[in-house]
């Protein structure tokens, strides 16, 4: 799918039906004849497209000759059963020396979507090195908001998990615990790619760019040490955890225990008592009944209070 999109004289972001110099090129799982086409008219190395058709595609810097390719990582949810079950996919960011910005990912990048709806301040499609630090930017933010949510829920599963005796808590933290193991490698990739950009060899930095380039950098690093500290609370968690889960089980398994060995006590004595043989005239009372009850009540109620003073129930 090819998007294109101009700012106007306004500063608002609008979309054109036709290529012109100084546009933005939103491709979105293009197929062949798409790339073979944008790579044409712009002038594009297509082997600079294509690349960006594999989702392995590690973040890095690449010069083309027409063109210079940013390759980073976002992040984007696998499974919609699974909260906070993130994966990472490229997005290549592609600065053309003919005036061209493109932008090529695998899947709808929802960072995009702000530039699009008019919600950024400042925005210029027409400059390029700006518009690159300000998806890089957005794509930190994007990165902290989730850690933030992760954070939250690993809270709440903390409650949960002092009381549970399923496995089924532990596994959905597992699934967080992969996704920070994502973010945490692909935000240190990111920012590698951030430290090349800040030398100023990739791409021309203006003087109101080097700020904005520093902000990006300090909230990238911001997000690498939050998938860090989150990463090692969790995995000690997890572990701490699974312990208690079975403390648990063996809590639940000693109680059931107990109570089989105190409801065993009337069936034990009713056993007894039942086998046929004389009596005498227990065998005939009117109270007999009664009086095996009592005994029955009794000895369980000892053995209730042996297996408490013993921590057995």
């Amino acid at each position: 799918m090819i998007n294109i999109y101009t700012t106007d004289e306004n500063g608002k972001i609008k979309e054109l039906k036709k290529l012109q110099k100084g546009c933005w090129i939103d491709l979105v799982n293009p197929d062949m004849e798409e790339l073979e086409s944008i790579s044409k008219k712009t002038k594009t190395d297509l082997d600079l497209l294509t690349k960006l058709m594999d989702d392995e595609e590690l973040p890095r810097i690449e010069e083309g000759d027409n063109a210079t390719l940013i390759v980073v990582d976002t992040p984007y949810a696998t499974d919609a059963k699974y909260k906070h079950k993130y994966n990472t996919d490229p997005l290549g960011i592609i600065i053309n020396n003919d005036g061209y910005f493109i932008t090529v990912s695998l899947k709808k990048q929802s960072l995009l979507n702000d530039f699009k709806n008019n919600k950024i301040k400042n925005f210029d499609i027409k400059k390029k090195t700006k518009f690159v630090i300000q998806i890089l930017i957005r794509l930190a933010g994007v990165y902290q908001k989730e850690l933030n949510s992760i954070d939250d829920y690993i809270n709440r599963k903390e409650t949960i998990l002092s009381k549970s005796t399923d496995n089924k808590e532990l596994v959905d933290l597992l699934n967080v615990e992969k996704t920070l193991v994502y973010f945490s490698t692909s935000l240190k990739a990111n920012d590698i790619v951030l430290e090349k950009l800040a030398k100023g060899n990739v791409i021309k930095l203006y003087e109101e760019d080097e700020d904005l380039l520093d902000d990006a950098l300090i909230e990238n690093k911001q997000a690498i040490e939050m998938a860090s500290i989150y990463r090692e609370i969790l995995t000690s968690m997890t572990d701490t955890f699974a312990s208690i889960i079975s403390n648990n089980l063996n809590d639940v398994m000693k109680f059931l225990t107990g109570i089989t060995i105190v409801l065993s006590i009337p069936t034990m004595v009713a056993s007894f008592l039942g086998m046929n043989v004389p009596m005498g005239k227990m065998g005939t009372s009117n109270v007999s009944f009664i009086i095996i009850l009592a005994v029955s009540f009794v000895v369980s109620i000892l053995i209730t209070i042996i297996l408490k003073k013993k921590n057995m129930l």
